[in-house]
């Protein structure tokens, strides 16, 4: 599947990908910042995520959370969310609705300070740490990647710290922060401006400069050097916590999102964890009811890229018992190698995967916006298809041995608190 994708920058600065597709009467606006948690400083931890909750809080034209109330009046959805390397918003709306997209988004980047009080941001500030409390402090395992993050990163790595951010930073933030938070990183320069759907493309262009042309460029701040860790050692925390069963977690350092061997790191997944066939369901779950699951993953970072393997234990199955089973699949794939067949089927689910991912307006916005601001290549969305393809049985045993390499091993057992019912 082919997009047509057409691409513009505005004397600004702001970078507008344009990808018609009239199947349905639909727009999807999504812009991409290119900041996240990695661009905080110490002691402001979790204000990316902060400043993304501020932006639904209206602006110089928008009312508070019009935002939300206007493009669900007009039948539209939308969200925001933020991770370690950028912070995106988008909306969903009928054709006919873009101008309202754009001129929501138009207004935060241009007019967002005169918006916001310190009433807001003391209103947010306690909407994230009941996040915080909800989804990662008192939720199983919800501490968990918070922990492995820790242990495989050393102070002071733009990886090492959560998006939500710790208690105290979220506490420290101020509005003098926050000022200087959008000055530094939410102008148009800053900003890729994705839409997909039925328009018509230079109609949409004239729209969006119109919208977005008079907002005045502004200095970004410069990228923050993000290592990749050296493969120094294996590195092993544990977490009691509030769960019935121990999960096992482990984390190699892989190739970032922009890399050649990208695709070959998710075929692997694919072919560890996906399906009935894949090696950790077979033998861990099927054959030695080890594990009651087992997945295997690779975030698309911009730098410094993570793998995992994630197994929960079945009921009397120890973490160390668990690990130990674990690591022997993996060994023995290491040892022997791959069959043709394995690779075939997770290629083959892996490219289902991307179709299934692409199919949506708003699915398909996201993912040329990551496409664009991580891999500095929209079209990475058309290549994507025939890269995954490509990948053969000698791609995915020489990435396994370079991305399972013990040396570069971070393990996190979470077992059950003493007294857990």
């Amino acid at each position: 599947m082919k997009f047509d994708i057409l691409e513009h920058r505005l004397d600004n600065g702001l970078r507008v990908v344009l990808q018609p597709d009239a199947s349905a009467p639909l727009v999807a606006v999504h812009v991409m910042y290119h900041v996240g948690s990695k661009n905080e400083r110490a002691g402001r931890t979790g204000f990316a995520h902060l400043f993304e909750h501020l932006l639904f809080q209206g602006s110089e034209h928008v009312p508070r959370e019009h935002h939300f109330k206007l493009v669900q009046d007009a039948g539209g959805t939308l969200n925001g969310t933020t991770w370690f390397d950028r912070t995106n918003y988008f909306e969903t709306l009928p054709a006919n609705e873009l101008d309202l997209g754009l001129w929501l988004e138009s207004d935060r980047m241009g007019f967002f300070k005169p918006g916001i009080t310190q009433e807001k941001l003391d209103n947010q500030r306690e909407v994230v740490k009941n996040e915080r409390r909800q989804s990662y402090e008192n939720r199983p395992y919800g501490l968990a990647f918070e922990t492995l993050l820790e242990r495989a990163y050393d102070e002071g790595h733009p990886y090492r710290h959560p998006t939500i951010g710790y208690m105290p930073d979220i506490d420290a933030a101020r509005l003098e922060d926050v000022h200087d938070f959008f000055d530094r990183h939410y102008g148009p320069g800053n900003a890729t401006l994705v839409l997909v759907g039925d328009f018509d493309p230079a109609a949409a262009l004239e729209r969006v400069e119109a919208w977005f042309g008079e907002i005045p460029a502004r200095p970004g701040a410069p990228r923050p050097d993000v290592p990749v860790p050296a493969r120094d050692g294996e590195r092993r925390a544990r977490l009691r916590d509030r769960v019935q069963m121990p999960r096992v977690y482990l984390m190699y350092h892989s190739p970032r999102y922009a890399d050649p061997d990208f695709e070959a790191v998710v075929i692997l997944n694919y072919l560890l964890a996906d399906g009935n066939s894949s090696r950790f369901e077979k033998t861990l779950v099927y054959e030695k009811q080890m594990a009651a699951d087992a997945t295997s993953f690779t975030w698309p970072t911009e730098s410094a890229g993570m793998c995992f393997v994630v197994a929960t234990a079945r009921p009397g199955v120890a973490a160390a018992d668990l690990e130990t089973e674990v690591r022997d699949v993996i060994d023995d794939l290491l040892r022997d190698g791959v069959e043709d067949e394995e690779i075939e089927g997770a290629r083959n689910r892996a490219r289902r995967g991307l179709l299934n991912g692409r199919a949506g307006f708003g699915d398909r916005a996201d993912a040329i916006a990551h496409a664009a601001v991580l891999r500095g290549d929209a079209g990475y969305v058309n290549d994507a298809f025939a890269r995954y393809g490509a990948v053969g049985r000698p791609d995915v045993e020489r990435v396994a041995r370079a991305v399972l390499d013990p040396r570069g091993l971070t393990v996190l057992h979470v077992v059950p608190e003493e007294g857990t019912p």
